[in-house]
């Protein structure tokens, strides 16, 4: 009896690898995954020398892992047997109240912040204009409570206050100004991002720091650009049966004039770029997403503004239109050039450098600033 019930479980668990092996080979390989929002490990390429140094192996690891057969629905699968099971937890991403999806910070190792304050304060030592540190912090900061017991969940708040202790420019506090607004839509329910209203409460924080007076907000008209945003946090998590947040925008481009240095040539740039609205990676529908440097001409009368940033600028930069005659927003990790040259060519009157925490303290680029 117990070798005809052995005989059963082998032979069904070889009919469970024959059909995903079939369904394998016949369906097609996917170069991305729209879900996940990242791109897949297609077929490796077979060389002696690949295999030798152990690189075609790794590559057909992540090959069958990426192309495993119905994997989007797999990974759902997983989610809900982690939420079945107790768990409210799946590969880092936490599920909260109101569809809530929270990723824990850690903190990083006290050397490694004072590495990267040492690369801000040599960017204050040699820009020869005022320079502005702003550190923004995630919605694990902000909307912690709703984390359960036990979460591996670090101070954003410590870290940033270890950071401005160290720093030699001017700092500002965006911690205090969206706890002011905790209760609102500050962050996005599945992205790691600032909503574009937490942005503008970024924004208006900034103002006494880089010489503005901030308008209201009661100025701006909100338009919905998308009723289905889903975000980075969603991707990773499998939680694939929460709402889809709002992408709302406050500021119209106008009179702008906006160049985009993406592949080191001038090109016609835009502030919103309407076909992300139609793709998964929605959140490139700020200025068309990463890219090198961006070069704003307001039309306003008012100084130049260098901005090193990460994507939480692409929400907030254009609540500065009215406030500075020309705005250039460059990426680091993307950004060749001679910074300080740039600095003196381009006659920039003030620096911010602004970033969420967790990208400031794990950013390798910023020790270009020191160079």
């Amino acid at each position: 009896m117990l070798k005809r019930s052995a005989f059963w479980q082998i032979l069904i668990f070889l009919l469970f690898l024959g059909a995903f092996f079939v369904l394998h080979l016949a369906l097609p390989d996917r170069s991305f995954s729209e879900r996940e929002n990242r791109s897949l490990q297609t077929a490796p390429r077979f060389t002696l020398s690949a295999l030798f140094a152990g690189k075609f192996t790794t590559a057909a690891e992540r090959y069958v892992n990426d192309q495993f057969p119905l994997r989007d629905d797999w990974i759902t699968l997983k989610a809900a047997a982690e939420l079945a099971s107790g768990k409210s937890e799946n590969n880092g991403v936490w599920l909260c109240a109101g569809d809530t999806l929270l990723e824990c910070f850690t903190a990083p190792e006290p050397e490694t912040l004072r590495a990267q304050i040492a690369h801000v304060n040599a960017l204050s030592a040699r820009a020869g204009v005022p320079v502005t540190l702003a550190l923004v912090p995630s919605s694990a900061e902000l909307w912690g409570e709703l984390l359960p017991d036990g979460a591996p969940n670090d101070s954003q708040k410590d870290v940033i206050a270890a950071a401005y202790a160290a720093a030699d420019c001017e700092t500002l506090d965006l911690c205090a100004a969206l706890e002011a607004h905790r209760d609102e839509a500050v962050f996005y329910r599945t992205d790691h991002h600032w909503t574009t209203l937490g942005a503008y409460y970024g924004y208006a924080a900034l103002g006494p720091a880089l010489g503005y007076t901030p308008l209201p907000l009661s100025d701006y008209s909100p338009h919905v650009a998308s009723e289905r945003f889903y975000g980075t946090a969603w991707s990773s998590s499998g939680f694939s049966w929460v709402k889809p947040d709002l992408l709302i925008t406050y500021v119209n481009q106008g009179d702008a004039r906006i160049t985009n240095y993406s592949q080191g040539a001038a090109e016609v740039g835009a502030l919103y770029v309407e076909r992300f609205l139609e793709q998964r990676d929605k959140y490139s529908y700020f200025y068309g997403g990463n890219t090198p440097r961006l070069v704003v001409e307001t039309g306003e009368a008012g100084e130049r503004l260098l901005i090193l940033r990460d994507s939480f600028m692409d929400s907030l930069s254009p609540f500065l239109y009215p406030h500075f005659s020309q705005l250039h927003i460059l990426d680091l990790r993307y950004f060749r050039e001679d910074l300080y040259d740039y600095i003196r060519e381009q006659d920039i009157d003030r620096v911010l450098v602004c970033y969420s925490v967790h990208n400031f303290v794990e950013d390798t680029n910023l020790q270009t600033l020191a160079r």
